[in-house]
């Protein structure tokens, strides 16, 4: 055998034989520590399970104290439970945000792991390609004298033929490799997008879990854990929200009825039942008919509370007419702003600070209408409130429908 043969063939030894070791031991270190995040993982996953097991009980309490005849007690009741809950939910939150991180280090060692094996395959690939290539410069004539006899011509012949296998396997674990890097990089964004999000709901959890504790607080202040000062309030809050909903009803027939007669609905362009989002918040703290709604014995919540800081911009969901602009010196009236919009749609953006639009008052999709409130005891906050948020209702025919069917 000649020396050019007798170098590759020591190229190809010590590539495969001399250089993966090395490899090999440094990819056992990194999947030690990978083994090791994926317990980790697994524990915080066994504590997420306790976790959403003890909600569901929290759950299944509320739902039975509902059931139960309208008192103090009861109502005291479920909101110790709900306060229960909201801290469960808390540390449900902290653990799923813990495990991504785990997840994100495992997903980043596997992906520096992946590249150093790529790396090196293509360092031993380079070599192999360069010293077959100065072999193939010789043709079949000088590869057959340069040989004893045809036998050792043939060996090295085959010899070749089988480096050249080796080396199309060599290129295509390169070819799957990167494949699995470039998924585990996508998996790692994702991760990350999660991370991001879990910090926001656990944020809106912990403010969640204050409001809970003032409700409870500012009931037992003002009953003064009085059952007969409970029924008072109850009745006093029927009687209120009764008149704030025969106003709007009644001011919406008033306008619908004026712009028909001017023919001036005609100028609403927008699309029928396409609402924007009237804040910038997208965090519901009180849906459509919301089982949980704190005053849900007094009345069913007409619509969606979105959690926004006191004096948060509000701006117009579609264009449309300025029906009503109730503006209020004292915290325990309801400031509002009513919008007709085009078919038989209306809207309602209600517990303002400040409006800044007047009746019958044209407005455009996103034109600034008055900043938000809603904390209690602020002028305009009215008596249904628990923490500053954008109460927004989408109405039917002067029906309180559900807005997450129109919102975009």
């Amino acid at each position: 055998m000649n020396k050019i043969m007798k170098v590759i063939i020591l190229i190809f030894v010590f590539s495969f034989f001399s250089i993966r070791p090395g490899l090999v031991l440094a990819v056992d270190n990194t999947t030690t520590e990978i083994d090791e995040l994926n317990t980790e993982i697994q524990a915080r996953k066994d504590k997420i399970k306790q976790l959403e097991e003890t909600i569901v009980k929290y759950n299944k309490n509320i739902t039975e104290k509902r059931t139960e005849a309208v008192s103090l007690k009861n109502q005291m009741s479920i909101l110790e439970n709900r306060i229960a809950q909201a801290e469960v939910e808390i540390d449900l939150t902290d653990q799923k945000l813990k495990k991504t991180q785990l997840e994100i280090e495992s997903l980043n060692l596997s992906i520096a792991e992946k590249q150093a094996t790529i790396d090196k395959q293509k360092k031993i690939i380079a070599k192999i390609v360069q010293d077959l290539y100065a072999n193939d410069q010789k043709n079949f004539l000088e590869i057959i004298l340069t040989n004893n006899n045809f036998a050792e011509f043939y060996n090295q012949a085959k010899y070749l033929e089988d480096v050249y296998t080796d080396l199309g396997r060599s290129a295509k674990s390169i070819r799957l490799a990167k494949e699995d890097l470039d998924k585990k990089k996508s998996q790692t964004e994702i991760r990350r997008k999660m991370y991001d999000d879990l910090l926001v709901e656990l944020n809106n959890k912990k403010i969640d879990l204050n409001e809970q504790v003032g409700e409870k607080q500012n009931l037992l202040v003002t009953t003064q854990s009085s059952e007969l000062r409970y029924r008072t309030l109850l009745a006093s809050l029927k009687q209120q929200y009764a008149a704030v909903e025969k106003e709007v009803q009644a001011y919406e027939d008033q306008v619908r009825k004026k712009l028909a007669q001017q023919g001036n609905l005609n100028n609403i362009t927008d699309s029928e039942g396409d609402f924007s989002w009237p804040v910038s918040g997208r965090y519901i703290t009180a849906a459509f008919h919301d089982v949980d709604y704190p005053f849900r014995r007094v009345f069913e919540h007409s619509g969606i509370d979105i959690r926004a800081a006191h004096g948060t911009p509000v701006k117009a969901t579609a264009s449309g007419y300025v029906g009503r602009a109730k503006r209020c010196t004292l915290a325990s009236c309801y400031s509002y702003v009513l919008i007709i919009h085009n078919g038989s749609l209306s809207s309602v953006y209600g517990h303002l600070s400040s409006i800044l639009v007047d009746e019958d008052q044209y407005v455009n999709r996103g034109d600034l209408i008055g900043y938000s409130g809603g904390t209690p005891g602020t002028v305009g906050a009215g008596p249904f409130v628990t923490g500053p948020h954008l109460h927004f209702e989408s109405r039917l025919n002067g029906i309180p429908v559900n807005p997450m069917n129109y919102l975009q």
